[in-house]
């Protein structure tokens, strides 16, 4: 079955990059001259998605502006001949090419709820989850990567993975990880283990590989979500892993070592890293860059 729908969960507080998040959703800080977001929502058009639901919280209506047509804006530009490169890059965010959407998760239960909000939306069908938090740049969009191999298994799902430092391994998820002959970069998921302690990592020689900000999902992950929500204490998250673990364990769930540049847009350091490594390619910015941070490392 074809995977049209996508979820993108941008609920989240952004605490980790306060202050700049108290007024401003860290979905929408930016990268040079766009929205993390708005790269985001373009992957998933480049990889086929022809919906997709935004889930949000109080505070983060502008999201929904920025996908919006700006009349007032847009009708200055149109007037002046010399803006028309502007004016391009203005309609971009309400022209992607999908139908998108947008829901309030009303209470903080973590990405597991965050995700079930969306069951209405997503239906009886295979979708994608692209995590709020992460931009992956690649040519060839990670949620392509995931999308061709879920289909090429019967719409099994499939998680995004990379290989983590160990001592960065303890902040995401152990995935084991069995390689599928054949098949290049792609694996069975035997366990997921949600942010394992340094103990535990050197006990059981856990995986490096962790999930980093891309799945594809079978609709059925919705009862485990139900379930595991309505057994979760109130006032704690329910993490998402969890159900996909309980996949793995059915033999139901994939992993791909996918291709592509992934930034932590919800980490100081990601968004310098974004910034930087984006604007070194940027075509309006890129040869005055270059030359600022050569004339800056020269001074260190």
């Amino acid at each position: 079955m074809k995977i049209r729908k996508a979820i993108i969960p941008a609920a989240g507080l952004g605490t980790r990059v306060l202050p700049a998040s108290k007024a401003v959703p860290k979905e929408m800080l930016n990268i040079v001259d766009k929205p993390a977001i708005q790269y985001i929502v373009e992957e998933a058009v480049a990889a086929g998605i022809e919906d997709i639901l935004i889930i949000t919280n109080r505070g983060k209506g502008v999201i929904e502006d920025h996908f919006d047509h700006a009349f007032e804006l847009e009708t200055q530009l149109k007037a002046n001949p010399s803006k028309a490169g502007i004016l391009e890059q203005v309609m971009q965010a309400s022209q992607v090419g999908a139908n998108i959407y947008f829901l309030r998760q009303k209470i903080t239960k973590g990405l597991g709820h965050a995700v079930l909000c969306g069951k209405s939306f997503v239906g009886d069908e295979p979708f994608a989850v692209l995590y709020g938090d992460d931009v992956i740049l690649n040519p060839d969009p990670v949620t392509a990567q995931l999308v061709r191999v879920s289909e090429a298994n019967g719409g099994c799902g499939v998680v995004g993975v990379n290989e983590v430092s160990l001592k960065n391994l303890p902040k995401y998820c152990s995935v084991g990880a069995t390689p599928v002959p054949g098949q290049e970069r792609v694996f069975t998921v035997p366990y997921i283990i949600e942010k394992p302690s340094p103990a535990q990592i050197e006990t059981e020689k856990l995986s490096r590989y962790s999930i980093l900000g891309r799945v594809i999902l079978p609709p059925e992950i919705f009862g485990l979500l139900e379930q595991g929500c309505a057994e979760t204490p109130a006032g704690e998250e329910y993490y998402l892993t969890d159900a996909m673990a309980e996949l793995g364990r059915q033999g139901k769930l994939m992993a791909v070592d996918f291709i592509g540049r992934r930034y932590d847009m919800g980490n100081k350091f990601g968004i310098l890293q974004a910034n930087c490594e984006v604007a070194l390619h940027h075509p309006e910015v890129a040869e005055e860059f270059k030359a600022y941070v050569k004339t800056l490392a020269a001074a260190l």
